[in-house]
This record gives C-alpha cells, sequence and structure tokens, in this order.
C-alpha cells in the first residue's frame, strides 16, 4: 500500500462485511487509489467506497470504524486529493443514527431492540472512530485553502451536534 496506509494490512478485512452486506476485501484497493491515484481516480474511489462504508448516506456496517482511521489518515496527507469529499463521508459516517433509529422503534415490540445490538455496535463504534480524529480535523479547519477549511469546520460542528452514542 506504501507509507501512508501501511497498516491497512493489518485488519482482517475478509472477515468484515461491509454496509451492503459483502466482504470488506474491496475496501484496501479503494483506500490506495485514493491515496495515489489522480483527482478523477481519487473522487471515483470515495464515491465506492461511501457505498461500502456509508451506504445510502446513512447505514454503517462492520467494516466502517476500522476504516476511519484510514480516512482521516487521507485527509491528514498534504499530497492526497478530494479532501472535501473525504470530510464529506466522514460527516454522513458521523452523523448516521440509522440502527439506533430503528432499535429505538422497536422497544416496543415483539422481538426488542436487542435484534440490533451489533449494528449499533457498529454505528457507535464509527461515529467513536470519526471523534478519536478531531486533531486531524481541526487541522484541515484551520487550512488556508477553504475548500479543505469549510468541509472541515461542518464536521467540527457535526461533532459538536452528534454527541457519542450512550454506552449499551
Amino acid at each position: 500500500m506504501g507509507s501512508l496506509l501501511r497498516n491497512v494490512s493489518g485488519i482482517r478485512w475478509q472477515e468484515l462485511r461491509d454496509a451492503t452486506g459483502a466482504e470488506a476485501v474491496g475496501i484496501p484497493p479503494l483506500l490506495s487509489r485514493i491515496a495515489y491515484g489522480d483527482e478523477d481516480t481519487a473522487r471515483l474511489a470515495i464515491d465506492d467506497l461511501g457505498d461500502a462504508i456509508c451506504s445510502l448516506g446513512f447505514v454503517v456496517g462492520e467494516a466502517t470504524a476500522p476504516t476511519v482511521p484510514f480516512l482521516l489518515e487521507l485527509v491528514g496527507a498534504p499530497h492526497v486529493a478530494c479532501k472535501a469529499e473525504l470530510l464529506d463521508l466522514l460527516e454522513s459516517i458521523c452523523r448516521t443514527d440509522q440502527w439506533h433509529s430503528a432499535a429505538g422503534a422497536t422497544l416496543n415490540r415483539e422481538y426488542g431492540a436487542s435484534s440490533l445490538q451489533q449494528q449499533t455496535g457498529w454505528e457507535a463504534a464509527a461515529r467513536t472512530a470519526v471523534y478519536a480524529g478531531r486533531p486531524v480535523i481541526e487541522g484541515v479547519a484551520s487550512s488556508v485553502r477553504p475548500e479543505d477549511a469549510m468541509p472541515a469546520r461542518r464536521l467540527l460542528r457535526a461533532l459538536d451536534d452528534t454527541p457519542p452514542f450512550p454506552k449499551p
């Protein structure tokens, strides 16, 4: 993968499922295309990655939280293209509460919220991973490049507006 994504091989992607339910083995090549591709290649890879880790812009999967540190690494790297799109994807992940909402709606039903415990855990872990990247996001928010700074500031507002999920 190169020095930028050197820890990506430490994740057992074949054991994880993405937000669509597919094996997450396609995530490392997408991250690599974002890191080392030209702007058009990176933009297409971000679109594909968004489908895999934040499907429809509001459904996360098991592989989302392990992917977030790599997104933050890419956002903090000086030469990576399409930082605004990466920040927008991180904001979508941060704001996601689809599984928690579904669990809340089933509290009074026969199956109960426990049937969604695994999915709510994915959501909480993904949001926590975005929160952990706040120093990187703050650094980009202070950039002299408005095309990077503005989406970073939006993400910081999202972090302030969406507190971590309570522990079960």
